[in-house]
């Protein structure tokens, strides 16, 4: 059975290697759970999915091995007991309603009336008492009235009293660029790790103590530096106007950030980047910072992520002047392009969803001036963003 379920999991796409398939092996051999069903379901999630993208599939191949749930096969029929509808009507259905359909002969006469009629019928059909139709009394259709109907393409029911309903229900897959929460940044922040033992030695370094102690003859007790991220990142938050509707999500990520990334600095700017930006956004006014001192005192080798919308006038990027708050002498496209000069590894994360993109002529122009690294910010936007600023 477990190999079936390797196999099946292998067969759904869903990304497991060997390696996982005999740790959780090792796991029930050392009984780290009971004999639960749900124990299993989570020991068995937690090890062989690494991407909760996959959390849906994992899901159906589980349910299909270990909990006796079938494929459901499209030609397959099933006869509903005939006893069973009985009772149904006589809970439902009042005594007038429960003479016409008998008076139709049941529910097997009611399913051969309905092929009857639709090998019959030529054209669509409204308001009438035989043909399938819409508006009507006849006993096959939609938005009509029959005590003993079938229900056919219905969006949902009105009387709740058809006794079958046939309608082509659509279904869509798990969507992988839905807004993140928190933990899922921080999943994808992980991406964009190096780490490094850097600074004092103030670790104790087990199998160093081991190795110099068996070396020396005596305890000789090693210490080490703290293995740490070494990634360094600039964050840029645009600020206010209609980046208000993103607050929640820029919330998110920027509390992500601070728990991935040991080495963060951050700044606030509102629509494009000028000459100034600030780090309190109550003090805006009287405590900005140039921003050329910033590009100048964090080095090349930081990691540098906007967060924007980029929806403006275009002549807020193109125009001396053109900012909404203040007269700014040099475009901001001009401060942009000496942000992307000065650093090699950057990317601009857009919380407005990708498909409105090319409707928006200034999201156009800045991630023209970007050389096109803006991402959408979604599990899948992030996930390649992160790529991007790995490879860079």
């Amino acid at each position: 059975m477990f190999l079936r379920f390797f196999s099946e999991l292998r067969d759904a796409k869903v990304p497991v290697s060997l390696r996982e398939y005999l740790t959780l092996m090792e796991a029930m051999d050392k009984h780290v759970i009971g004999l639960e069903v749900d124990d299993f379901y989570y020991l068995s999630r937690s090890v062989l999915v690494k991407d909760e993208r996959n959390l849906d599939k994992f899901d159906r191949v589980f349910g299909h091995v270990f909990k006796g749930f079938e494929r459901v096969d499209e030609n397959l029929t099933a006869d509903i007991p005939a006893d069973w509808l009985k009772k149904l009507s006589e809970k439902f259905l009042t005594d007038e309603e429960k003479a016409a359909i008998e008076a139709m002969g049941g529910f097997d006469k009611l399913m051969q009336a309905l092929a009857e009629r639709m090998k019959e019928q030529k054209e669509r059909h409204e308001g009438g008492s035989k043909w399938i139709g819409t508006a009507g009394t006849s006993p096959f259709g939609a938005n009509g009235y029959n005590p003993e109907g079938v229900r056919i393409g219905q969006d949902k029911g009105r009387h709740g009293r058809a006794v079958k309903v046939w309608d082509k229900r659509e279904y869509k897959n798990l969507d992988d660029t839905v807004e993140l929460g928190t933990r899922n940044i921080k999943i994808a922040l992980r991406r964009l790790r190096k780490f490094a033992r850097e600074g004092a030695p103030d670790e104790f370094d087990l199998n160093g103590t081991i190795d110099a102690t068996s070396r020396q003859g005596y305890l000789d007790i090693v210490m080490r530096p703290e293995r740490r991220n070494k990634i360094k990142v600039l964050l840029f938050f645009d600020i206010g106007g209609s980046m208000d509707s993103h607050i929640k999500l820029c919330e998110e990520l920027f509390s992500a950030a601070r728990t991935e990334f040991k080495n963060l600095e951050f700044f606030y700017f509102h629509n494009c980047l000028y000459e100034a930006v600030w780090k309190d956004n109550r003090r805006r006014d009287v405590e900005k910072l140039a921003t050329w001192d910033v590009l100048h005192k964090f080095p090349a080798d930081y990691k540098v992520i906007f967060v924007g919308d980029a929806t403006m006038s275009p002549y807020e990027i193109t125009y001396p002047g053109g900012s909404v708050e203040h007269w700014n002498e040099e475009p901001g496209a001009i401060w942009l392009d000496r942000v992307t000069q000065i650093y090699d590894s950057l990317i601009w994360l857009n919380p407005t969803p990708e498909r409105y993109w090319e409707h928006t002529q200034s999201i156009g122009v800045v991630r023209q001036l970007v050389n096109d690294r803006m991402y959408p910010l979604t599990l899948e936007g992030l996930d390649r963003a992160m790529r991007e600023l790995v490879r860079a």
